[in-house]
């Protein structure tokens, strides 16, 4: 009995060492088959074509498409998303209570909202600073939807991009959202009039003191700077007084948007963009954003994407300021 007992016990122990054998040779099978992780490199295509129809394949959220990433490398890539992420330096909006008795619709969209107000986005070209690109678009919605359209023109990003050398600002190179509002409530922006944006031209000097030609300056600012780090904060505040600007990550498979509600679904990471965020809408179930690129007209949807809220961090690193309207001429609001 004893024997039949211990030759059973081996017999039990033989068998389960031989299955946890099977099991890990079947793993180091799979992670020799896959491989290691590799990083990939400045000339590898951002989005190839096999990438491209596997998205497509997956999942039926959103269209992926090379008619605008084309060829593109990671290298080309990276100069779309040069906007630098930093710890918060500015508070959270507090709405108080209001934020509970706000009623926030379905859907809103700022260009049917306050259609006087609606511009064309900027294109970046060669140098895509989102960072000054996207808060220069966003100053001109509020000051034209605080004054009802009264006061509507448009502020030079080329300003921004020359002028607002604090660190880590670095032009075409790079720079944050919310260091840039920080310079347009200390310094300000000027309009296009005053300094003209044409795409490819970066060879200026900061105009100090007088316009391009030869007229004295004026200068915009913000009243203060507000960050946004919530979906309901950054939709009562939309709701409320026009677009904010946002920063979010970029991954590969985001080049090759083409229309839908995006979520990541594969590729690496690329660097990080800002954005215009202009309202917000429901479909089938799935809250998303509605936001502008300075990537072309090309790009995505004209130039405007949807993307899932909780996405790439989108919502959760927003900035915006009130419009300070007292050098403003006088007007009836």
């Amino acid at each position: 009995m004893k024997t039949h007992h211990f030759v059973g016990e081996i017999k039990i122990k033989q068998s389960w060492w031989s299955k946890m054998k099977y099991l890990l040779f079947v793993s180091l099978f799979v992670l020799t088959l896959s491989g290691p992780a590799v990083e990939p490199k400045d000339s590898d295509l951002v989005a190839p074509q096999e990438m491209i129809d596997e998205i497509n394949r997956v999942q039926d959220l959103w269209i992926a498409s090379s008619e605008w990433v084309g060829n593109m490398t990671f290298a080309q890539a990276k100069l779309y998303a040069s906007s630098k992420l930093e710890a918060k330096k500015f508070p959270e909006k507090d709405w108080g209570a209001l934020l509970d008795y706000l009623s926030i619709p379905a859907s809103f969209d700022s260009r049917t909202q306050w259609p006087y107000c609606t511009k064309p986005l900027w294109y970046g070209d060669d140098c895509n600073a989102g960072w000054a690109f996207a808060a220069a678009e966003t100053m001109t919605d509020r000051f034209c939807i605080a004054t009802k359209g009264a006061f509507n023109i448009t502020f030079s990003p080329l300003y921004l991009i020359i002028c607002d050398v604090t660190l880590p600002e670095l032009g075409c190179l790079g720079g944050t959202a919310e260091n840039c509002w920080d310079y347009m409530r200390t310094t300000g922006i000027t309009s296009i009039k005053c300094f003209p944006y044409n795409p490819g031209d970066w060879n200026q000097y900061c105009p100090y003191d007088e316009c391009r030609w030869g007229t004295e300056i004026t200068l915009y600012k913000t009243l203060s700077v507000n960050t946004f780090t919530s979906p309901s904060s950054i939709q009562a505040e939309i709701l409320q007084n026009g677009p904010i600007e946002a920063t979010m990550t970029v991954y590969a498979d985001f080049q090759a948007y083409k229309g839908g509600i995006y979520k990541h679904t594969t590729g690496g990471l690329v660097g990080y963009t800002s954005v215009k965020i202009i309202g917000w809408g429901n479909q089938s179930g799935t809250n998303y954003w509605i936001a502008g690129t300075s990537w072309g007209s090309t790009w995505g949807m004209k130039g405007y994407f949807n993307i899932a809220f909780g996405q790439c961090g989108i919502d959760r690193a927003g900035v915006a300021g009130p419009p300070d309207l007292s050098n403003i001429p006088t007007i009836k609001i």
